[in-house]
């Protein structure tokens, strides 16, 4: 299927490793020129040229979106490279782990300015050229504890909800003028990290779910955190519905929350 994206112009903010980085390269597959976004400048670079050397459009800025001026610079560097940007896909965030009885409002401030202001940042940034092209897509990168929140990092479900909230507040400002914003909700999504972490949750809680990652990954998926596939996600799968999105194919689809998770219900917390 031709998305119809060739040559649009993508910035996916935290785009050097991970789900970002499969955004990224579903989007310059799919022909549009890719700014590749990360405060490590050795994983931007590196990642830039991988796509390159794929025969991908890519490109590379580097900084971190915490504050103000912070985000100004990354903006300053995507004007010196593009002059505009289409899409706009907000992947970058944080995710510290903290409980309520070790959660800070340190904390709080930094998972919303990183996770919540980072994007308002960009939007307010680069919505007035949509808006005077009369097309562009706005795409946030939710979580499930949005909806679903666990009773540990309670900083970072209910920033994720707020997120949400402001998707559809902003689609309801935008109208009819071309651009459209909505949500991917990623389900538990199959990473190294993830891996190791589920190895290490089994030993610490003496679940008997076996020693092979497939045996282990039915057991997370049975006992943790269920879904209707029994299995995790891949940062592909996230990819696909983004690239859909951020196509003019989606032109009927406003303020909506896509769930990326194969069905996931909570099982335990």
């Amino acid at each position: 299927m031709d998305l119809k994206i060739k040559d649009k112009v993508a910035l996916v903010t935290g785009s050097n490793s991970g789900i970002g980085k499969a955004i990224a390269r579903q989007l310059a597959e799919e022909g549009a020129r890719v700014i590749i976004h990360g405060r490590n400048e050795k994983r931007v670079h590196e990642t830039v040229g991988q796509l390159t050397q794929d025969g991908l459009e890519a490109f590379g800025v580097i900084g971190d979106l915490g504050t103000d001026e912070e985000a100004a610079q990354v903006v300053q560097q995507v004007h010196d490279q593009v002059d505009r940007v289409d899409i706009l896909v907000n992947n970058a965030g944080v995710y510290d782990y903290a409980t309520w009885d070790t959660v800070t409002t340190e904390d709080w401030e930094k998972t919303l300015n990183i996770d919540v202001l980072s994007a308002v940042r960009l939007i307010q940034a680069f919505l007035p050229a949509m808006k005077e092209a009369g097309w562009g897509r706005i795409i946030q990168i939710g979580s499930g504890t949005g909806h679903q929140p666990f009773a540990t990092i309670p900083q970072y479900g209910a920033l994720k909800a707020a997120m949400n909230n402001m998707t559809v507040s902003l689609a309801r400002d935008l109208g009819d003028c071309g651009v459209l914003t909505n949500v991917v909700t990623p389900g538990l999504i199959y990473s190294k990290s993830v891996e190791t972490h589920f190895r290490n949750y089994q030993k610490e809680h003496d679940y008997d779910w076996g020693s092979s990652w497939q045996e282990i990954e039915k057991g997370v998926t049975t006992d943790y955190l269920k879904n209707d596939t029994g299995k995790l996600g891949k940062p592909a799968d996230v990819a696909a519905v983004v690239a859909l999105l951020a196509s003019p194919l989606s032109s009927f689809v406003s303020g909506a929350n896509w769930r990326v998770d194969g069905g996931s219900s909570l099982a335990i917390n």
